[in-house]
């Protein structure tokens, strides 16, 4: 069910900085938001945009600024018209929200680190967080939460931090909280427990839960309830952009399955035999294909199978999440909670802290959780925590 814009008694603004600010993702978050706030189009997708979360004093929709990092130079408006002509985005919106997105356009820094670049990770994270400070100074934002949307990268095999790292501790060194939609490792990395769980800052992640593992977080509980036990589970992705591309990487298809491979062990107690395969089909485009055969039994060893076809648009699936989180830890950060939000494990494959695996349990969580954003929304007993700008200043959380 959707519901008009909401609308936040605070003025200020909040500044969503998007690692992979020139992706399909990232422009779907940004033409979108801009679309909901003019009335162009309803909050379709959007959680936080139902009545469970009336009265949770989110940022407004309206009060949201973009900025971002990317390795790319498409230009945010170009990107929007290319996800026009592919179905993604309605005819004729990239130019109403032409200004939205030419403005969130040059409030875009290089990523990195690209090849030949001779920076230490030290100085990467420095740059990083220094672009972050400026942009939050520049929009006047009272708090900028960080979210990775980049494609997925391999797991890292040594030391080093790989990029997604670096702009998670920039985030951390900015004073921001963070969000990693994506399954590379983020705040995972060992290097970095440390420094988030000093940081007083609330993060959340990872892995968006757009498609074919939502279904499974419904039917997973569903086979265990009506104690039918799963003899395998086998699925195939198919998907093209920039999504695809990244996916044919065999490490980098090894990261994203892990997450769907947890879900499953976590509902029905146990994993199962079966795995998914990822095929790149460039013709797609930022369309996908996700099928599932499982294979279980019945009463008195009948064996039966259910499958499921389905067909959607990444882009259009996670956009709503994106700005969800964002509003949602951005309310968190302002009632000064910290460290791990584990109810939101409902946006996630692979969600961080602890909670159940159940779609329908998660939601209860997250539903629990606006009650607390909501408590004494209109005076916060928690005082606010450092802005970026003034993290900066103080030194931040550091490596």
């Amino acid at each position: 069910m959707s519901a008009s814009p909401s609308a936040s008694s605070r003025g200020s603004r909040t500044g969503v900085w998007l690692i992979g600010a020139r992706g399909s993702v990232a422009t779907t978050v940004v033409a979108g938001c801009a679309a909901v706030t003019a009335g162009l189009n309803p909050p379709t997708g959007m959680v936080t945009e139902t009545p469970d979360f009336a009265g949770t004093a989110l940022p407004a929709l309206s009060s949201l600024v973009f900025g971002g990092h990317d390795t790319v130079d498409c230009p945010l408006p170009k990107r929007a018209e290319a996800l026009a002509a592919g179905g993604v985005l309605p005819h004729g919106l990239p130019s109403a929200v032409g200004a939205e997105l030419a403005a969130a356009d040059r409030e875009i820094r290089p990523g990195g680190p690209l090849p030949g670049d001779t920076r230490d990770e030290e100085t990467l994270i420095a740059a990083f967080a220094a672009d972050i400070t400026d942009f939050a100074r520049r929009a006047g934002a009272e708090r900028t939460v960080v979210v990775n949307v980049a494609s997925t990268e391999p797991a890292p095999t040594g030391d080093a931090l790989p990029a997604s790292s670096l702009y998670a501790a920039a985030a951390l060194r900015a004073g921001c909280p963070y969000v990693n939609f994506t399954p590379s490792t983020g705040l995972h990395h060992p290097a970095l427990a440390a420094p988030a769980a000093v940081s007083g800052l609330p993060y959340a992640g990872r892995d968006g839960k757009t498609g074919q593992t939502l279904l499974r977080s419904v039917l997973g509980p569903m086979f265990t309830q009506r104690a039918l036990a799963v003899r395998a589970w086998s699925g195939t992705n198919l998907l093209g952009g920039g999504d695809g591309a990244a996916l044919a990487d065999p490490a980098a298809a090894a990261a994203k399955n892990a997450g769907k491979e947890r879900v499953l062990a976590d509902t029905l107690g146990a994993p199962v035999e079966g795995e998914v395969h990822i095929d790149d089909v460039p013709a797609l485009g930022d369309w996908k294909t996700a099928w599932d055969h499982i294979a279980f039994d019945g009463f008195l060893g009948a064996r039966m199978i259910l499958q499921t076809t389905w067909q959607g648009c990444d882009s259009s699936l996670a956009a709503p999440l994106v700005l969800d989180l964002a509003r949602l830890v951005a309310r968190a950060h302002q009632r000064g909670l910290s460290g791990p939000l584990g109810e939101l494990g409902f946006f996630f494959k692979d969600p961080v802290g602890d909670g159940p695996s159940s779609l329908a349990e998660q939601y209860t969580e997250l539903k629990r959780f606006a009650g607390r954003l909501a408590d004494d929304a209109g005076a916060d007993s928690a005082p606010d925590a450092p802005d970026a700008a003034d993290a900066a200043d103080e030194g931040g959380a550091r490596r």
